[in-house]
């Protein structure tokens, strides 16, 4: 770094609330235009990286890998490869994704970015093209008329690893070993036009069930794949306008649609470029209950109280019930802070409110019985994906972390903790000062079934030390949340916050 560049990154570093290390130091590894851009997504833990490495065998730093962990790990993520052309959104960087694999007692790592349409035109260009989630929204580029980074979720599907973007997007398949990017995935052809994050497999029957959204009526619209990605049901459900729903509810005869007064207005998209999202308090909620292979019409709409929901933990039918558990935030749009400028609406809608809660509809005669599990500030929740569609007792989430937690305010998630969603008990492990960890997702036990006790298996999560800038792979006995892990490995690298992980099976993988 030169001397001008030295000036930058030290008068960035006084303006920035960024999380540094014990002795002040933002993390080492980033590019070096970051130090130019005065916005705490670009710093600290956040920062992007600019390596693909690959490690055949982790180094365990304390226990020992269990034997039946048997799959691998998947977490996708922001990682920006060019300076932004405008304010940077926490949404905006370039996919990339983490994988640790799992056998016989020993892991390895490798990270891939997704070679995406937008990422693989700006290498052409070797600058940023598009425009990030906070605009402007530029409707001459191709494709979308802001970036489509393909960075926030990953699953597992017909043979292959899928990514997707929050924002109904493009779906990209990627090799299950190399993490290389294969293209497109279309569903053999039967893809009409975007598939949404949060889409979900169904590990019983194989097939996807997703959903996307648009401007245009009837604005929403899910379908279901089967196991081969042939595409064998879609329907279109009206809305009232353009909605931005983040999750669908999955049960064996429902999916559970949701219409939240949390939306933009198009014709002040038009008129300015920019997208602003207002969330409306005297709308209600609604959840429409759709038969999972049934028309657009045949949905049975429930109100409840005024919310935005992110992600949901289960779903599941008893008797003439349907039952929902998931996070709700009544205030998904903080207040924002004046004195940070251009970004204090990005800043404040991601330092996320939201806690566990459940939702109950009866089938028959209409009624609705909504509370709360518990208040604490929560999200990023996840079950036994075995169970999906049927009962389940525990929900394991992410602490959120305030700014009376860190001082800083953004998404930050500072303990795993485990809910008894049937007497709301919690069980919790925070990761330390200074310590930030990543979606845990549940992880069955090799062999494991639906007819095997819910919780016997695991929960691996990637935690990035703050105080050094090293990350490390935590592994819970999720039977025993609060022991703390009962393995830590030391990754080859600092890995960047990110959104959603996924779990991958070995039996899928290696089909033993």
């Amino acid at each position: 770094m030169n001397s001008l560049e030295q000036a930058i990154a030290l008068e960035v570093a006084e303006k920035c609330t960024i999380i540094r290390d014990k002795d002040g130091n933002p993390a080492p590894d980033a590019p070096s235009w970051t130090q130019e851009i005065d916005n705490p997504y670009l710093h600290g833990v956040y920062a992007p990286i600019c390596e693909e490495v690959q490690a055949d065998e982790l180094e365990v730093v304390e226990g020992e890998v269990p034997a039946d962990l048997y799959g691998a790990y998947l977490r996708n993520g922001p990682n920006a490869v060019y300076k932004p052309r405008f304010n940077y959104h926490a949404f905006d960087g370039d996919g990339m994704l983490h994988m640790i694999n799992f056998k016989d007692g020993k892991a390895s790592y490798r990270n891939r970015w997704i070679q995406t349409d937008a990422k693989v035109k700006e290498a052409e260009e070797d600058k940023a093209i598009w425009p990030g989630v906070m605009g402007p929204f530029d409707f001459s580029l191709p494709g979308f008329p802001i970036k489509d980074t393909s960075n926030t979720d990953v699953m597992y599907y017909n043979g292959h690893i899928m990514s997707l973007w929050y924002n109904a997007g493009i779906p990209y398949k990627l090799d299950m070993e190399t993490l290389d990017t294969q293209g497109r995935e279309d569903l053999n052809g039967g893809l009409k036009r975007a598939l949404s994050a949060h889409s979900k497999v169904d590990l019983e029957n194989g097939e996807l069930v997703f959903f996307d959204y648009s401007d245009d009526y009837p604005y929403y619209t899910y379908g279901i794949a089967d196991k081969d990605g042939n595409v064998i049901h879609e329907a279109g459900v009206a809305l009232p306008g353009p909605r931005l729903p983040h999750d669908i509810g999955v049960t064996p005869n429902y999916v559970i649609v949701h219409d939240c007064p949390f939306f933009h207005d198009v014709d002040l998209l038009e008129k300015t470029s920019k997208r602003v999202m207002t969330f409306h308090r005297d709308v209600p909620t609604r959840f429409g209950v759709q038969p999972r292979y049934g028309k657009g019409d045949e949905v049975t709409w429930f109100e409840c109280e005024p919310c935005y929901i992110l992600h949901v933990t289960n779903c599941w039918e008893e008797g003439d019930w349907v039952i929902q558990v998931g996070c709700r935030s009544t205030n998904p749009m903080p207040k924002a802070d004046p004195s940070e400028g251009e970004l204090s609406h990005m800043l404040a809608y991601m330092r996320l409110e939201a806690n566990l809660y459940v939702w109950k509809f009866n089938m028959k005669t209409g009624e609705v019985i909504e509370h709360d599990i518990d208040t604490l500030n929560s999200e990023f929740n996840r079950s036994n994906p075995l169970y999906m569609g049927y009962k389940t007792r525990y929900s394991f989430n992410q602490y959120i972390m305030t700014r009376k937690d860190d001082g800083v305010g953004t998404l930050a998630f500072g303990a795993m903790l485990k809910y008894d969603v049937e007497n709301g008990d919690l069980e919790r492990w925070d990761y330390g000062e200074g310590v930030f960890g990543s979606e845990a997702p549940y992880c069955p036990a090799k062999g494991a079934t639906r007819h095997d006790p819910e919780d016997q298996g695991y929960l691996v999560t990637i935690v990035t030390d703050s105080n050094d800038w090293t990350s490390y792979c935590l592994v819970f006995d999720a039977r025993d949340v609060a022991q703390g892990p009962v393995c830590k490995l030391k990754l080859p690298q600092r890995v960047p916050g990110g959104f959603h992980a996924n779990w991958v099976r070995g039996e899928d993988l290696y089909g033993e």
